[in-house]
């Protein structure tokens, strides 16, 4: 090796060890900015599988620290999901499931609408109990693109809620107030799904 690749080395490795303490006093700057201690929103959204998901793996993560939660389905679909079976006996959690009305299967808007109000009235009351520390209202959103409640209605609720509740909400779509109006939105994009290539639904994975 010669003289000249022998002091490359040590220069370039100073090079690396500099970038990396300048964003280590970025990332600490940030840190020390953020006092605020509160609950939060978080929106999940796009075409991409994983939504639901991520918010049911989020809720685990809430429940291994001993908070109360809560899980609100605004779509029925199988009788038995994997969640439901998992965590509908949890002790900490409050399961439900949208008893009638909207499914992917079948379409009655009159009955879709009664179901998604009274889900919405349940989600309501859960948004103003302190005692739960974490909602997932998960495929809500579908309900403001088929018009069945009102978004501003969804809006004031997050806002008048217990200050260290954290919400969770999914749906492929949202309307924009609410979009607007999350702390933090992340979006699924669907790249490759095995549905496409003709691989079937099963259990554990899609439900």
């Amino acid at each position: 090796m010669s003289e000249q690749s022998n002091t490359e080395q040590p220069n370039q490795d100073a090079v690396h060890e500099a970038r990396l303490l300048q964003k280590k006093a970025i990332v600490d700057q940030r840190i020390a900015a953020a006092t605020e201690e509160r609950g939060v929103t978080i929106l999940l959204t796009g075409n991409g599988k994983g939504k639901s998901s991520s918010a049911f793996g989020t809720m685990a993560r809430a429940l291994g620290h001993g908070q109360k939660s809560a899980v609100i389905q605004f779509i029925k679909g199988r009788k038995a999901t994997g969640e439901q079976l998992f965590f509908g006996s949890h002790p900490l959690v409050d399961f439900h499931v949208m008893g009638h009305g909207f499914t992917w299967e079948t379409r009655n808007p009159e009955l879709e609408k009664q179901a998604a109000e009274q889900a919405w009235a349940l989600a309501k009351q859960t948004l103003s109990d302190p005692s739960v520390y974490f909602v997932l209202l998960d495929e809500i959103t579908y309900m403001y693109k088929y018009g069945y409640l009102n978004e501003d209605d969804l809006v004031a609720a997050l806002a008048a809620r217990p200050a260290h509740q954290n919400v969770m909400m999914t749906g492929r779509t949202a309307p924009r107030v609410l979009l607007d109006s999350v702390d933090t939105h992340s979006k699924i994009a669907n790249e490759r799904h095995a549905f496409a290539n003709g691989v079937k639904a099963q259990v554990g994975i899609e439900w």
